[in-house]
C-alpha cells in the first residue's frame, strides 16, 4: 500500500505497529489495530499511541512510511483465519544442573543457560541468594551428556543465543543487558538492550543468532528486536501478539522455512493453571501466521530452539506465581510434537 507520511489523520489512528524496520536512515512500520501492543500497565490508548509513534520517529528523526495490515486475535488463537493447532511435549534428557532458561543451537550440540535464583525469588521461596552469581552456559550432546561449561557474568539469565563464537545470554534483572561471552568464559562485552536509556535497557526473555544477527525478545518494548552484533543498531521490531488472556511471553526461534515461533502463555498461579502457547509471525512482515496451544500435562516452554525438523524447549522449573519446581518436567530439554 502506498505510504502515508507522518502527522495525517491516518498516522494518528489509535494503533500500534506490528513491525517497525529501520534500514538506511528510514523507518517503515506496519500497523494493526491491536493496542494491547504497545500496553504498558494501565496507559491509556492514547498514551501507548504516542508512546509508540515517539520511540519509532526518535531513533532516527528520519522519514517514516506507514502501512496497514489489520490483525485480530484473543488467547492462544489468532482469531478468524489464523491456523490453530495443538502441540504435545517428549523429553530428552535433563538439564546438567537447574534452572535451564534459554537454548541455542551449535554445530557441536545444544548449549542451555541457566538461571540462577534472583533475590526476589529467594525470598517468595524461603531460600537463600546463591552466593555466587555467575550463571552457567552448559554445551551438551543431543543425548544430554556435558561437553563445555562457560562461565558468564549474566544475571537471572532468560534466553541465549551462538554465534560469533560467543554464547550471548540475556539478563533479567540488574544490571540488565546482553553479555557476549567467549569459550574462555571472557566477557567480551555488556550492552543494553537498544531503544531504552543507556544505563538500562529493559530485561530480556529470550535471543536468537540467525544469519548473522541477533534477536532478543525486549520485555520493555514488548518487541522481538533484531540487531546489528557488530554497531549494536537496531535493524528491526516485530511487536509481540500477546492479548489480555495471553499475556505473558518467553523465547523465540525460526523454523525451517525462516517464520519465527515463539512461546506465550497465561498468567497463572501453579503448574495447574498454566496455559502455554505457540504463536508463528512472518518474519519479513511481522504477520500473525499460525498458533497453537499446548495439551494439559505438558512440559512448561521457556527457552526455544529449532533443530532437526522440530521446536526444542526447555522447563526451567522456575515460573512467576509458581511454586519451585511446581511442573514434573523441571529442568527438562523437551520436543515440541504437533498433534
Amino acid at each position: 500500500m502506498a505510504p502515508v507520511p507522518f502527522g495525517t489523520a491516518a498516522s494518528l489512528y489509535p494503533t500500534f505497529p506490528r513491525l517497525i524496520r529501520v534500514r538506511a536512515g528510514e523507518v517503515t512500520l506496519a500497523w494493526a489495530p491491536r493496542p494491547t501492543l504497545w500496553g504498558v500497565g494501565n496507559v491509556d490508548t492514547k498514551r501507548r499511541d504516542f508512546i509508540g509513534a515517539g520511540l519509532a520517529a526518535g531513533w532516527l528523526g528520519g522519514r517514516l512510511a506507514f502501512a496497514w495490515e489489520p490483525q485480530q486475535g484473543t488467547g492462544g488463537r489468532g482469531g478468524a483465519g489464523i491456523p490453530h493447532r495443538k502441540v504435545k511435549t517428549t523429553e530428552l534428557f535433563r538439564s546438567p544442573g537447574m534452572y535451564p532458561n534459554g537454548l541455542a543451537v551449535a554445530p557441536e550440540g545444544l548449549w542451555i543457560a541457566q538461571q540462577k535464583l534472583s533475590a526476589q525469588q529467594a525470598a517468595l521461596w524461603n531460600q537463600p541468594v546463591p552466593k555466587d552469581r555467575d550463571e552457567a552456559a552448559w554445551l551438551v550432546d543431543w543425548n544430554g551428556k556435558l561437553l563445555k561449561t562457560v562461565t558468564t557474568q549474566s544475571r537471572n539469565t532468560s534466553g541465549m543465543a551462538y554465534g560469533n563464537g560467543c554464547v550471548w545470554m540475556g539478563a533479567n534483572t540488574e544490571p540488565q543487558g546482553i553479555f557476549q561471552t567467549d569459550m574462555d568464559s571472557r566477557t567480551v562485552s555488556h550492552r543494553q538492550i537498544p531503544l531504552g536509556p543507556a544505563s538500562d535497557g529493559g530485561g530480556c526473555h529470550g535471543a536468537q543468532w540467525h544469519e548473522g544477527k541477533l534477536w532478543i525478545v525486549a520485555n520493555r518494548i514488548a518487541g522481538l528486536l533484531r540487531v546489528d552484533p557488530n554497531t549494536w543498531e537496531p535493524e528491526l521490531l516485530i511487536p509481540i501478539h500477546h492479548t489480555a488472556e495471553m499475556p505473558r511471553w518467553h523465547d523465540m526461534t525460526f523454523d525451517g522455512d525462516g517464520a519465527i515461533w515463539q512461546v506465550m502463555g497465561n498468567d497463572s498461579k501453579s503448574f495447574a493453571e498454566g496455559r502455554p502457547a505457540l504463536v508463528k509471525y512472518d518474519a519479513q512482515t511481522g504477520r500473525l501466521l499460525e498458533t497453537a496451544e499446548f495439551l494439559p500435562g505438558s512440559a512448561d516452554p521457556h527457552g526455544l530452539e529449532f533443530h532437526d525438523g522440530a521446536l526444542i524447549s526447555c522447563d526451567a522449573g522456575v515460573h512467576p506465581g509458581w511454586k519451585d519446581r511446581d511442573s514434573l518436567s523441571s529442568g527438562a530439554i523437551f520436543r515440541i510434537d504437533f498433534v
